[in-house]
């Protein structure tokens, strides 16, 4: 595409004056050379380029702010997680960005946001840097290169430039990080922090304030759909094996992460995937190893050797949350418009640290609804700053960071589709056995495959099941593929006292968390555990 020049900046109407240089959809190889001329990042073996994000190898959730204005405010889940700015804040440090910019290079890429063309919004994103660009380019849907900049009106706009730091004590912020949302102006800021990923959560907050008010149903989950027409979508945090389950040669990807759910079925939001790759094997997850030695691809913050240039996906010296972002052309067998049939399988996946979750288990709606609100799993080492080991958490709608409405309000939908489509519903825990974090170890991910394969081809439906006495999860009594101890987790177990002493403890904190939404749901969730 042509590169503008100040006399043609059509950024004017954002707010920009005065740049230096604007780079307006460029693709790959063009900002490939930027980001090297520039020095963002290397090339590394095979062709993926190999970038820094600085000081913030994850997100940032004490940063992130929504700012309070009356034609949302009556709507947002205010709390701890989303947490209210007010609109002199945002303008101020809006400016103080948009002069940090005047004389600089800045690029543009104008994408979509939602397969489903009915329900996508058109998205500017301004950044700083060149790979940041090229990481934009692989995430989002590309917009259509021949519509001239003049004729693309942007829903909303992203600007992030990582090196402009805020200041505290003039602009109302916790550190030098922020994230800040403004749904009346439509507009995202992000600076003092250079991970990728707070442009695409930050986007995904965005739909999960639109969606739901144009019926749409908006979900942390990833999608795919069997030779046999049946469509599955995955629930979990980072780290619970959304990318991985979902990227399965044997089924086709719908996408890896965020999707919606309409009256005609389920759309990706995104063009592409953020896989973490830390200790990636290429047998246990041949697709999503190559695109790791793959041109285009984005890797952020995985080591490599400074003279071959081979990558290092073992070392953990900078982080645990090494990250590929790729187009998500680059897994066989994608669905690449992005849209699919109801889901007939919704399958509910959890890291259990305490390793007293069975492995595999049926759920009713109730139990469907009741563990979506829950949202147990273990937050992984490296997802947020400050996370280094397996920590238990509740994250309702197994998303809470980017929930910005009331989970009752994603569950009753949620609770509506199960009604009305009635799909199966499974929970799946990819967490541990033999005992709790530290002394057992992870389930493998061979036998979650195995289990997921046998739930979604149907291959349970005529298997016995048992009830498990604390949770009351139906549990089959056998898999193929899978030892039939694995299933029932005390079996696997040297300690009995020990393994009880921690199914109790699990048991009590379901119990406390949703205590929460007491008074807002039926009586019967409550009696559930």
């Amino acid at each position: 595409m042509k590169e503008k020049t100040p006399l043609d900046n059509f950024l004017y109407k954002h707010g920009f004056r005065n740049i230096a240089k604007i780079y307006h959809n460029l693709y790959p190889p063009r900002l490939y050379e930027l980001a090297i001329m520039r020095s963002e990042g290397v090339i590394a073996h095979m062709g993926p380029l190999v970038v820094r994000t600085g000081k913030y190898t994850g997100r940032t959730p004490r940063d992130r702010f929504i700012v309070r204005e009356s034609s949302s405010q009556d709507q947002i889940w205010w709390g701890e997680i989303n947490k209210p700015v007010d609109p002199d804040t945002f303008e101020h440090l809006y400016y103080r960005l948009l002069a940090y910019f005047e004389r600089r290079t800045v690029f543009v890429q104008d994408c979509y946001v939602g397969a489903d063309p009915k329900y996508r919004l058109k998205v500017r994103v301004i950044t700083e840097h060149a790979w940041q660009s090229l990481f934009t380019y692989n995430m989002f849907i590309r917009a259509d290169v021949t519509e001239q900049h003049t004729e693309f009106e942007p829903d909303f706009l992203v600007v992030a430039a990582p090196s402009f730091q805020a200041d505290p004590e003039i602009d109302n912020t916790l550190s030098e990080a922020f994230i800040l949302i403004n749904l009346a102006k439509r507009i995202v800021i992000i600076g003092g922090t250079g991970y990728g990923g707070e442009i695409k959560k930050s986007i995904f907050t965005v739909m999960n304030y639109m969606m739901p008010q144009v019926n749409v149903f908006p979900m942390h989950c990833s999608a795919n759909v069997g030779q046999n027409g049946r469509a599955a979508i995955f629930f979990g945090l980072s780290g619970t094996g959304k990318t991985s389950l979902s990227a399965d040669p044997e089924r086709s990807l719908v996408g890896d992460d965020e999707h919606g759910w309409s009256e005609k079925g389920i759309f990706n939001f995104e063009g592409g995937c953020y896989a973490k790759v830390i200790k990636l094997s290429s047998e246990a997850e041949p697709q999503i190893y190559r695109c790791t030695r793959m041109f285009g691809t984005v890797l952020e913050n995985v080591v490599y050797d400074p003279e071959t240039r081979m990558l290092d996906l073992d070392d953990a010296s900078i982080t645990e949350n090494t990250r590929a972002a790729y187009p998500i052309h680059y897994i066989d067998n994608v669905l690449l418009d992005g849209m699919a049939p109801h889901p007939t399988d919704i399958v509910m996946l959890t890291c259990d640290a305490f390793g007293v979750l069975p492995p595999i288990a049926k759920l009713s709606i109730e139990q469907a609804v009741y563990h979506f609100l829950s949202g147990y799993t273990a937050k992984v080492a490296g997802t947020e700053a400050g996370i280094v080991e397996p920590v238990a958490t509740f994250s309702t709608c197994f998303g809470a960071p980017f929930m910005i409405l009331s989970p009752i309000r994603y569950a009753n939908q949620l609770k509506e589709r199960i009604e009305k489509y009635k799909p199966n519903c499974w929970l799946i825990n990819t967490g541990w056995i033999r005992g709790h974090y530290g002394v057992g170890e992870r389930i493998p991910i061979g036998y979650t495959r195995s289990m997921v394969k046998a739930a979604l081809n149907g291959k349970l439906d005529n298997q016995p099941f048992r009830k498990e006495p604390y949770f009351g999860l139906l549990v089959p009594e056998y898999c193929p593929e899978v030892p039939p101890e694995l299933l029932t987790p005390h079996r696997t177990w040297k300690d009995q006292s020990a393994y009880e002493q921690q199914v109790l403890k699990l048991r009590q904190l379901f119990r406390e968390n949703f205590k929460q939404f007491e008074g807002q749901v039926d009586a019967i969730y409550s009696s559930l555990m």
